[in-house]
């Protein structure tokens, strides 16, 4: 597996190794000892998700015991976003951006500390977060995926299609907007 530091160190993107032939492929999508030499800590919960075109979900944190993650789309293809809510942290505010998909089956880890989200771009996409802590939902934020400060660049979706957010997601405030205490500290 090729571990790729991102612009913003603390993310990376794996690059697992992949075997195919004319029957299909093989990936290892987490080993343990790859991970801990990469300073992701161990990963306590796995989750996934199903969603169709234009779905995004996002920009969550937690500030109760943080949540790694560390994500990958095992069918389809997401825009995959980290964002950095740290208060003090010298990245505060930034972003990195990536796609995952089930050709390339790259995967994001996204740190603690990290507002994370995804925008689905195929037909549907199945999610998987292997996380290194357990959800808290009296706990979890959110950042407006569409904070103009952040500016994140979405990619485009396919004509008639717009983004589709939740209830809860439409309506989190921006980051400037966001309270000091209900950030994460760097």
């Amino acid at each position: 597996m090729h571990i790729v530091p991102q612009s913003i160190p603390d993310v990376l993107l794996l690059k697992p190794k992949v075997f195919g032939d004319e029957r299909g492929f093989f990936v290892e999508t987490a080993r343990q000892s790859l991970l801990d030499e990469a300073g992701i800590p161990p990963l306590l919960q796995h989750n996934q998700s199903r969603s169709r075109c234009g779905v995004l979900r996002g920009l969550h944190y937690q500030l109760v015991d943080p949540q790694g993650k560390l994500v990958r789309c095992s069918r389809g293809s997401v825009f995959d976003v980290a964002v950095d809510v740290r208060r003090g942290s010298p990245s505060f505010g930034q972003w990195v951006g990536a796609v995952l998909d089930d050709v390339n089956h790259h995967q994001l880890w996204v740190p603690p500390g990290f507002a994370h989200g995804f925008l689905v771009l195929s037909d549907v996409a199945d999610f998987c977060y292997l996380c290194s802590n357990y959800y808290h939902p009296a706990s979890e934020q959110g950042i407006a995926w569409d904070d103009p400060e952040l500016a994140i660049a979405w990619p485009e979706l396919p004509d008639g299609v717009d983004p589709q957010l939740s209830t809860k997601d439409l309506v989190y405030p921006t980051l400037a907007e966001q309270e000091g205490e209900r950030l994460p500290r760097y």
